[in-house]
């Protein structure tokens, strides 16, 4: 009789147990029964073809445009650079000519000032040959000195030395002179000392030289001082 009850007891028991877990089953945290309307589904994706807010385009639209603002900033300074670099290649270029004609310069004035170091110590070797042409024209126009035996000596002696001096300074130093007579004037190589009229000629002659004329290394450094014949005058 007691096992009996006792069954009926578990059995009540376990139904108070499912009517219990079903209430809990409707009730939210704090144990009150939730509505069937204020159940909260997930959204759903946005599906292609639905509308989207305008803000949203307006958002995208400028995060699409900066791109397209940056890179027409880099394609205008590929532009700026390459003209800077054209007008630097170009005053490099100047620089370089300049420094060397600077540098052909310096070239041609050392070169100048070695071979024209000795002009002054020539210049004053120049009219001692004038003093020996002086005295071989003396005794050349001196039929007496000419015509004895030790006068004829000492012309070629002077003769000798006058000719061994001016070949060494020609060989050596590059000091020559130069014939004038019977040539035209030039007022480059020649200096007028004396002028004649003439009609027969139509140019400036030279009749008659009184000192000849010296080139260093073709500079004359002394010009030749002569007569001009000048034609005459209508």
């Amino acid at each position: 009789m007691s096992t009996h009850n006792n069954e009926e007891n578990v059995d009540e028991t376990m139904v108070n147990a499912e009517s219990t877990a079903e209430d809990l089953a409707g009730c939210d945290d704090s144990g009150e029964v939730l509505a069937e309307d204020t159940i909260v589904e997930e959204p759903d994706s946005i599906e292609d073809g639905e509308s989207i807010d305008e803000g949203t385009l307006e958002e995208a639209d400028d995060h699409i445009t900066e791109p397209e603002e940056e890179t027409a900033e880099l394609d205008t300074e590929p532009e700026d650079l390459a003209g800077q670099l054209a007008e630097a290649h170009d005053q490099l270029l100047r620089r370089a000519a300049e420094f060397e004609n600077f540098r052909k310069r310096m070239n041609q004035d050392k070169q100048n000032a070695i071979e024209f170091a000795n002009q002054s110590l020539l210049l004053d070797i120049i009219p001692i040959i004038d003093d020996f042409e002086r005295a071989i024209q003396s005794a050349e126009a001196s039929p007496e000195l000419a015509e004895l035996p030790a006068g004829k000596a000492m012309l070629e002696g002077i003769m000798m030395i006058e000719k061994r001096l001016t070949g060494q300074l020609e060989n050596k130093w590059g000091l020559k002179r130069y014939n004038s007579v019977g040539e035209p004037f030039d007022y480059n190589i020649h200096e007028a000392m004396f002028e004649e009229k003439s009609p027969d000629i139509e140019e400036p002659v030279i009749t008659e030289e009184f000192f000849k004329g010296y080139k260093l290394k073709d500079r004359v450094i002394r010009a030749a001082k002569v007569k001009v014949l000048m034609p005459q005058d209508n």
